[in-house]
């Protein structure tokens, strides 16, 4: 009981500033102080605009299609940037070769290519895909070669005093030691997925919350174009969440896991 009235405290205490942050946007567009109610409706009246458009179906028929794209480009990502990664990690020569390249496109914004995607690719699906498959690559690339290159020299000296071959070395003592590396760099990138896919979708596209998003600011319906907003938000925020709860099971023996 101690455990559940804890946690109920951390949650609760947690979600103060949140509801602080709502309470002051209702008093402001209620009472125009600094604002016009015109572009920034009061939350309730958001709220109540997101229920709507959840009943009506019209929520999932574009938070399902904009979910597909992010997943397709986020599995791609990974099948391409784990095994690559881990690589480039292992051995030295190839990560000292690649090393110039990947500085360089690494700080390359995703959105200065999509310019670029959509020349190539045109404004379908594809473009989208590819646009999400770069944004993803990165981190998990990243945190993949860093936690090759942080396993505890220690641990491979042992393997090797005990004959150890290197491949079965680098699966059974290199790869497990890198997996929570390669988790993080995977959770920042599923909410990394989705906040590309909505900046693509807002310049190209007829169907996804990116569009639902562009078109209803367009049209100046903001009670809409707000409730997509905060739609997006929870959606990032579930991910992350998910995600970093699945991370603490899964390494319940690192230290910093609670």
């Amino acid at each position: 009981m101690k455990n559940i009235g804890r946690k109920a405290y951390r949650i609760f205490y947690g979600l103060i500033a949140l509801i602080v942050f709502l309470a002051l946007w209702e008093i402001a567009a209620r009472l125009e102080l600094l604002v016009n109610p015109l572009f920034l409706p009061p939350f309730t009246k958001v709220l109540g605009t997101l229920w709507r458009i959840t009943v009506s179906g019209e929520l999932w028929k574009h938070a399902s299609v904009s979910l597909r794209r992010s997943l397709t480009g986020y599995v791609i990502g990974l099948a391409f940037a784990v095994p690559f990664g881990l690589a480039i990690g292992w051995f030295r020569k190839l990560g000292d070769l690649m090393s110039p390249l990947l500085n360089v496109f690494r700080n390359i914004p995703v959105l200065a290519l999509l310019p670029v995607f959509v020349m190539f690719f045109g404004i379908t699906e594809t473009a989208k895909v590819v646009v999400i498959f770069w944004g993803v690559l990165w981190s998990v690339l990243l945190n993949t070669i860093s936690g090759v290159r942080s396993v505890d020299a220690q641990l491979i000296r042992a393997a090797r005093s005990m004959g150890t071959g290197s491949v079965r070395m680098f699966a059974t003592v290199v790869l497990p030691a890198s997996l929570p590396h390669i988790f993080t760099g995977m959770r920042i990138s599923a909410t990394t997925s989705i906040l590309i896919l909505i900046a693509a979708e807002m310049l190209g596209a007829n169907k996804g919350l990116g569009y639902e998003l562009n078109f209803y600011q367009a049209n100046m319906k903001f009670p809409e174009m707000y409730a997509y907003i905060v739609i997006m938000a929870a959606l990032g925020v579930a991910l992350n969440a998910a995600l970093e709860r699945v991370e603490k099971r899964s390494f319940r023996w690192r230290k910093d896991a609670e």
